[in-house]
């Protein structure tokens, strides 16, 4: 099934208990606010279809696997009602994941920006492949991350989030991210990550349910409160996204690329 969003879509498949969810944005797999409700709303139907033992998740193309929020929807953001809706949208994704019942294995084939970041750190188990870099560049354009920061620290510890956060314009490699915590495993080539992939993904399937749902649980305990925490931090960012420093910072990007 496919759900096509203008030229940015959601994808999902099932075969053998495992589901794949893919995600496509021409420009480098950015997420505007309708992907990022598509998203949200297909993780949260296949975590109660009983036929999903096991989640893929994964981009398109073969350059970046995320590039974060949409500068497009950013710029057009007039108000801070419209801000907290569009930061929203990446809150309901983490929460959705965070809530889902089923493993989600992470498909990380190139770098992750901002949001993108978020993904990662929110699926179960990301296999990454190298010159997967990543960065959280929020704080360069005037905003920061506080709505993937909860779910980046959760996994790389208060002390590397804040390098992320703080040194918003460099890139830290894919051997930092694995040594930091937020990929589990990092292959040479696109080859080895789908075959760690694909083998991960079989395992789980004949694996039980209700035990990978219990695992799930203990992996993240202490966030039941993310629905609320999220949104407050989505009003953050919905109301610095307002200011001038943001707009010119926005325009300069766009300018250059």
């Amino acid at each position: 099934m496919v759900t096509q969003i203008s030229e940015a879509y959601v994808k999902k498949e099932l075969h053998k208990g495992i589901a794949t969810v893919e995600f496509h944005h021409p420009q480098s797999n950015s997420l505007p606010g309708s992907l990022l409700s598509e998203l949200a709303h297909t993780i949260s139907h296949l975590a109660h279809d009983p036929n999903v033992l096991v989640i893929i998740l994964k981009s398109s193309g073969e350059k970046a696997f995320c590039a974060g929020a949409s500068f497009d929807e950013l710029v057009a953001i007039k108000n801070e009602a419209e801000g907290l809706k569009f930061f929203s949208g990446f809150a309901h994704v983490i929460n959705a994941m965070r809530k889902c019942p089923k493993l989600i294995i992470g498909r990380i084939h190139g770098k992750c920006v901002g949001g993108g970041v978020g993904l990662a750190a929110a699926v179960d188990y990301a296999i990454a492949v190298e010159g997967s870099d990543i960065k959280l560049s929020e704080l360069a354009i005037g905003i920061g991350p506080f709505v993937v920061g909860p779910a980046v620290e959760r996994k790389t510890g208060t002390s590397a989030f804040s390098q992320l956060a703080i040194d918003a314009s460099s890139w830290r490699n894919a051997d930092w991210a694995k040594r930091k915590g937020l990929f589990s495993e990092l292959h040479p080539t696109i080859e080895d990550m789908d075959e760690s992939i694909s083998k991960l993904a079989n395992t789980l399937s004949h694996s039980s349910p209700e035990a990978m749902h219990e695992m799930k649980k203990i992996f993240w305990k202490g966030t039941e409160h993310w629905d609320e925490l999220l949104i407050e931090r989505a009003k953050i960012s919905g109301r610095l996204v307002l200011s001038e420093f943001t707009k010119n910072a926005i325009a300069r990007f766009k300018a250059k690329s």
